[in-house]
């Protein structure tokens, strides 16, 4: 450094007058830039994980690599890449005669975590506050138990209607909209014979509100058809319900959603506001179940 150079360092420091700062070392772009640029690459890598174990899933779980990279638009080269990573971690497997991939066992681990939370009760919660606000209707979620329908969570507006079931009530299979969705998606010896005794003991009303050829046959084809129940002054004289099949991810019915109210202010239309939100509210919760969530079965 030159005397010219010292002096002028010295005079801008004694002056507190700050020097340029120094040009920027190679651990510092590593320190300063690198590091968002590693964290961001290591999110996308990441995402694509997680989309390539999505794709095989919805490919049922075993498919070709071609397969696989045409369902989440990369290059087979690149989905390979990520294949290799995720069989070392147990995320999927790999047939060594056909070259398929399928799902390994930690992925199985995981979905077998998952489907044990699968609580329709917990799951239906929100949709009962949804429902019961939407409607100010009494709602609840009845899932069969050893006695027929057994009501497991209930929801009541401010102004409820006054019915005499609550929390624990078991409900009859012909003559309640819950009852109904269970007898029209469960092909269940017992649970027809139920529903045939309580044909004989019901009432002329009850019978009246029933086809008089092959009426259990009849109702069960209807409730299939609509994909939900009605009922109007069969359990309670001037209370409707309508209720709607709750599925589990196997695609069978493991819960009923109802709602019920006074059947001078209820639409029991197949069509009506009551049916939609019923029905919108049943598929979400099958849809956080599992059900139907767009799995081709596996060749």
């Amino acid at each position: 450094m030159g005397a010219g150079t010292a002096y002028l360092s010295t005079y801008l420091l004694s002056h507190n007058v700050p020097l340029d700062p120094p040009p920027p070392t190679k651990h510092m772009t590593t320190e300063s830039t690198a590091h968002p640029l590693a964290r961001r690459q290591r999110v996308q890598s990441a995402e694509t994980g997680m989309a390539i174990l999505k794709a095989l899933a919805r490919l049922g779980g075993a498919a070709s690599l071609t397969a696989v990279a045409a369902a989440v638009e990369e290059s087979t080269a690149k989905v390979h890449r990520y294949m290799a990573s995720l069989m070392q971690e147990g995320l999927v497997a790999q047939d060594t005669a056909t070259q398929r991939y399928f799902l390994g066992t930690e992925a199985i681990q995981i979905g077998l975590a998952a489907l044990r939370q699968c609580d329709p009760v917990r799951l239906g919660e929100q949709s009962l506050v949804r429902l019961r606000e939407e409607l100010e209707v009494t709602c609840f979620i009845a899932v069969m138990g050893n006695k027929g329908p057994t009501i497991l969570r209930f929801e009541e507006p401010g102004l409820p209607v006054t019915i005499n079931v609550r929390t624990g009530s078991v409900l009859p299979t012909l003559w309640s909209a819950t009852g109904r969705v269970f007898l029209g998606y469960l092909d269940d010896a017992a649970l027809r014979q139920q529903a045939e005794q309580e044909l004989q003991v019901g009432t002329p009303e009850q019978r009246a509100s029933l086809a008089e050829r092959d009426p259990i046959g009849s109702l069960r084809a209807a409730v299939q058809s609509n994909g939900m129940a009605t009922i109007r002054d069969t359990l309670l004289r001037g209370v409707s319900a309508v209720a709607a099949p709750i599925f589990d991810h196997t695609g069978k019915v493991c819960a009923a959603l109802t709602a019920l109210g006074a059947a001078s202010a209820f639409d029991t239309a197949a069509d009506g506001s009551v049916a939609r939100a019923v029905t919108r509210e049943a598929r979400a919760v099958s849809t956080a179940l599992g059900h139907g969530a767009g799995v081709r079965p596996a060749a």
